[in-house]
């Protein structure tokens, strides 16, 4: 969904909090039925885990690259798959991520931007450890877009033309010297390449509901562009893959039906079918390198289930014995063998196992949860949903403290997730374990404009930002009332980036409603946000103003709906959270909307972080900001 890149909050499983406290507590809560020990954490304790991400093999099968914060910041490592044993590869002040190995040495390609710009460069490190910024310039933003089918180059997008346009690149994997491929004069995105390079597919965002699919054929000069989204009717197109011989063109789209599905074009006869079909969104699919095995992943009521296939039997895989939880990131190795993959839950994050085809068990190479938290005391979700204003069906994820009951009744706090279009899903998120270890209820709400729910759900807020949203917000808050074991005059509302606008959105247009509000980098100015949104948008731009409106023409209704303008009315206590390099809600809208909140006298305390962006990735930061929450929320609800 294009709306999902765009003001997605990218810090909302990467927030959290610090207490002062040092060591666990030993308390006893009283339920109806019984007694139950369990202990409370500092959010120091909650953060001091191992965040890890990336899964891709050596040439040789024998190491795992992977980003981890071990440190505080995330950096490169190398894990053996033998034994979990990791060789640090980098020590970078700046968020590290991983692209993955070279297919045929251990050089090794990553990301980083400066402070959180969100400006990625591509750096390779040699094998004898010097590093290389392979895309070069202070304004570049440029990504890792694969190597060719023979793995002589790879590919690389860069705007350092025009920082409104991504150009793809070609890089010879030895020499890094590089040629124009494309030059994207067109504003249309590219998607994908054909192993032998004949073929492009390009996309263009028509508008927030409708993007065309278009094949260009590099062998047919002169030959316009073979439109390939095929229907009358508004529908979201994008690439996914080719085939391993070229053949065959994978996509997904929700043009027959409400959710995203996986569909097949052939080349030669130019037909079009259904290739995976499910009753969610299908998100991702990929094949291993020869082509035998297939990964999809759906998206099935906030939760990502796993399905891999062997195509030569046509029968899913049946992994081993494993603990509760969903399985991502899979990897193969280059003899396909083996595959890494993530484990993660509600009270564990998640942990990189490798498994060897038929073996019985898998091997878990990191255990990132603290040793010092028994997992039993900490609270796995439910997903509870409630009829708003109109009849609609709301889904949100519920995570109900241990202390709660009819007889103990606890504060609740609403979350609103990021997008506008992102979703509330379950898994590990320690911002919100450690509320609720701390007496607090969560809801994860994904309310009307979240994805995960169709594309009639998703579309229900356009230009009803503000309004309809907000008022699933306000009877949430409703069905929460209704619960025995909620204080119903103890409810909060908490969120970030556009979770973070609707925030300070419920204090300022409903004052009453919530009792305080945490606005992590949200959006408070929607005139000036909209006019000000990164160069390297420009390909979304359309579809953007066509969820929130054109700045042009509709900014008496943006006036309308920011908070900025209406922050008289704001009269429950604030918290404002906010990264000062952050390119898509800029440091100004918090600063102003904390001087505004000031001149009520209301109460508000504003957190800035120098070094961060729009998500805040360095552990020390997560847990200050973690901690400030928890603090305002003792002190005010």
């Amino acid at each position: 969904m294009i709306r999902q890149s765009l003001l997605t909050c990218a810090v909302v499983s990467l927030l959290s909090a610090c207490s002062t406290t040092s060591s666990p507590q030993n308390l006893e809560v009283k339920s109806a039925a019984s007694v139950q020990a369990f202990k409370q954490y500092s959010a120091e304790t909650f953060y001091d885990t191992v965040n890890v991400m990336g899964s891709s093999f050596s040439n040789d099968g024998k190491s795992i690259l992977v980003s981890s914060d071990e440190t505080g910041i995330f950096n490169l490592y190398q894990v053996d798959a033998k034994t979990g044993n990791k060789t640090q590869l980098t020590n970078n002040t700046d968020t590290t991520y991983p692209v993955g190995y070279f297919p045929n040495d251990d050089r090794v390609l990553f990301t980083k931007d400066a402070g959180g710009n969100e400006l990625f460069h591509l750096y390779v490190r040699e094998i004898d450890g010097s590093v290389k910024d392979l895309t070069p310039g202070p304004k570049t933003r440029a990504t890792m877009f694969g190597f060719s089918g023979d793995k002589s180059h790879f590919y690389v997008l860069s705007n350092e033309r025009d920082m409104r346009f991504m150009d793809l690149y070609k890089y010879d994997a030895k020499t890094y010297e590089r040629s124009l491929l494309y030059k994207n004069e067109s504003g249309l995105n590219i998607e994908t390449v054909s192993p032998d390079e004949r073929y492009f597919v390009l996309s263009k965002s028509n508008s927030n509901k409708d993007s065309d699919l278009f094949l260009v054929d590099n062998q047919a000069k002169g030959q316009k562009p073979v439109l390939l989204s095929n229907v009358e009717h508004d529908a979201t197109f994008s690439a996914n893959s080719f085939s391993k011989d070229g053949q065959t063109l994978y996509y997904q789209t929700n043009a027959h039906g409400e959710f995203a599905q996986i569909w097949q074009y052939d080349l030669t006869t130019q037909t079009h079918k259904p290739y995976l079909v499910a009753d969610w969104d299908i998100t991702h699919m990929y094949f291993s390198e020869s082509g035998r095995y297939r990964v999809h992943f759906v998206n099935e009521d906030s939760m990502t289930k796993l399905v891999a296939t062997d195509l030569n039997t046509q029968k899913t895989i049946q992994m081993p014995e494993l603990p509760a939880g969903n399985l991502r990131s899979v990897n193969f190795s280059k003899d396909e063998q083996k595959i890494s993959f993530y484990l993660t839950s509600d009270t564990s994050p998640h942990n990189l196992y490798v498994w060897q085809f038929g073996a019985q068990q898998a091997t878990q190479l990191t255990s990132s949860l603290n040793k010092a938290i028994d997992e039993k005391h900490l609270v796995t979700s439910t997903i509870e949903r409630f009829n708003s204003f109109d009849g609609l069906e709301v889904p949100g994820v519920m995570y109900k403290p241990k202390q709660a009951s009819k007889t103990s009744p606890v504060p609740v706090v609403i979350f609103v997730h990021g997008g506008p279009g992102g979703q509330s899903v379950r898994g590990y998120r320690p911002e919100i374990q450690h509320l609720v270890n701390h007496g607090y209820a969560v809801y994860a709400i994904n309310n009307r404009g979240s994805s995960g729910y169709g594309k009639t759900f998703f579309h229900l807020d356009d230009k009803k930002h503000g309004k309809d949203d907000l008022n699933d917000l306000i009877w949430g808050k409703k069905y929460l009332q209704s619960l025995d074991w909620v204080n119903k005059d103890k409810i909060g509302i908490m969120g970030g980036s556009y979770g973070g606008y609707l925030t300070a959105a419920a204090l300022a247009f409903a004052p009453e409603e919530f009792e305080v509000g945490i606005n992590i980098f949200g959006v408070t100015n929607w005139v000036r946000t909209l006019k000000s949104i990164p160069p390297w948008w420009e390909s979304f731009r359309k579809a953007l103003y066509d969820e929130m409106g054109d700045p042009a023409t509709d900014e008496a209704r943006h006036r309308a709906i920011s908070p900025l303008f209406h922050a008289h009315n704001i009269v429950k206590p604030l918290m404002v959270v906010q990264g000062a390099n952050d390119p898509r809600v800029l440091q100004v809208e918090s600063d102003e909307l904390v001087e505004a909140v000031k001149k009520n006298g209301t109460p508000v305390e504003y957190v800035l972080f120098p070094d961060e962006g729009h998500g805040f990735t360095k552990k020390k930061n997560r847990i200050t900001a973690s901690d400030a929450y928890l603090k305002f929320l003792q002190s005010h609800l």
